[in-house]
């Protein structure tokens, strides 16, 4: 089952549907929805493996507003990038960790640490970074198309051949 939606993700990412995951994304209607409800899948390989997204409303990937969560799981990083549209956060659970800058900063006095409630704006074309220490749930939201421009190439993980994504793994064949 894990392939199959591997390659479900694989084939809408290639055919520029890589963010439709729900119906909520699919209309322009109303989304009343718990978390429970959420309909959680890997997240675009434009950020590091790991992160799960549940499409809200709209579609990051056009010019339209959206809305997404994401999970993080404990000592996730995503190093300094931009994107060239402004980008909400608002966290759900956990903490999640942003700087600013052209590298991602762990030491004290680095970035900030906002907690369930917390709120960041992102600036379009302003460099930053973000990591976890704790499971972390955040709604992003704002104006599509989400795109990363990662400060060091060499940190985009859609960049990676050597490292596959943890839903692209082959179980251990013994």
């Amino acid at each position: 089952m894990k392939t199959t939606m591997s390659l479900i993700t694989a084939a809408a990412i290639l055919t520029g549907g890589a963010f439709v995951n729900t119906p909520q994304a699919q209309g322009h209607g109303h989304v009343i929805q718990t978390p429970a409800e959420a309909q959680w899948g890997p997240a675009p390989p434009m950020v590091p493996p790991g992160a799960e997204i549940a499409v809200l409303s709209g579609d990051p990937g056009k010019a339209a507003p959206y809305a997404v969560r994401l999970k993080f799981p404990a000592n996730y990083a995503i190093p300094a990038h931009s994107h060239p549209t402004d980008e909400n956060v608002v966290v759900v659970t956990g903490g999640l960790t942003l700087g600013m800058g052209d590298k991602l900063v762990k030491s004290a006095g680095a970035g900030k640490t906002l907690g369930p409630g917390g709120y960041a704006l992102m600036p379009a074309n302003m460099n930053h970074f973000a990591y976890t220490t704790t499971p972390t749930t955040i709604v992003l939201y704002g104006q599509g198309p989400v795109e990363f421009k990662y400060v060091n190439p060499s940190d985009d993980p859609r960049h990676t051949k050597t490292a596959a994504r943890p839903e692209e793994s082959s179980p251990n064949q013994d």
